[in-house]
């Protein structure tokens, strides 16, 4: 089943987040305090509601705790964000991901409960939907419209292979620039018959189409 995310906050950070993921084809719910920003989002995500996130019951009342991944992106309240993250953690979200505004603010939201933190000042809002969707996905980075470079955590899929017979450029059109292994050595541009092992992390490029197939199959 399709994983379901929630996106509290539609200011430039969660709108962006909200917005990729929604393309992406997953079922987005989108909650912010200003009517406007609501509005402008109905169209984009599946569902947009105007709610106030530190009000525990609204929160019930939305099913949040349903929801896969929340991701709390509440701009200049800092109160606000540290409270909503609260509630979420007591409601039990299964993950919950949150904006910070500097490392401070960081360090009490993992001490409350939040999963991963991100600061969108150094963590674009498309990078951070590829963090969520694909736990593989260790980084990314958009090169130009439709390529990317993501490096990828080799799984069972690579696991004791060579790259000639997982042939990633025939079956994916994507092509694989470096290994590096679990003893941290890179291996730039790897030859054919390199075995890769469980925990190596593959650096590859190819179109964003491709290379979702990949993670896919990872």
């Amino acid at each position: 089943m399709s994983k379901q995310f929630a996106v509290i906050g539609l200011g430039r950070f969660g709108g962006s987040v909200a917005h990729t993921l929604s393309e992406m084809g997953y079922e987005v719910l989108a909650i912010d305090q200003d009517p406007q920003r609501v509005q402008d989002f109905s169209q984009v995500v599946t569902h947009a509601v105007e709610a106030d996130s530190t009000d525990e019951n609204a929160l019930k009342a939305l099913g949040i705790r349903n929801f896969d991944v929340v991701v709390v992106s509440i701009g200049e309240d800092i109160q606000a964000s540290i409270m909503t993250t609260l509630i979420l953690k007591e409601l039990g979200v299964k993950k919950i991901v949150v904006k910070a505004r500097n490392d401070l603010h960081g360090k009490v939201l993992y001490k409350i409960g939040a999963d991963k933190v991100v600061y969108p000042e150094r963590d674009m809002g498309v990078r951070v939907v590829h963090h969520l969707i694909s736990p593989n996905i260790l980084d990314y980075i958009q090169l130009a419209d439709g390529y990317s470079i993501v490096e990828i955590s080799a799984g069972d899929f690579f696991a004791g292979k060579t790259l000639q017979e997982l042939d990633i450029r025939a079956r994916y059109g994507c092509n694989v620039m470096a290994i590096k292994s679990r003893d941290g050595k890179i291996n730039i541009a790897p030859a054919a018959e390199d075995v890769i092992h469980k925990g190596d992390v593959l650096v590859v490029i190819g179109r964003n189409d491709n290379l979702k197939q990949l993670e896919e199959n990872a």
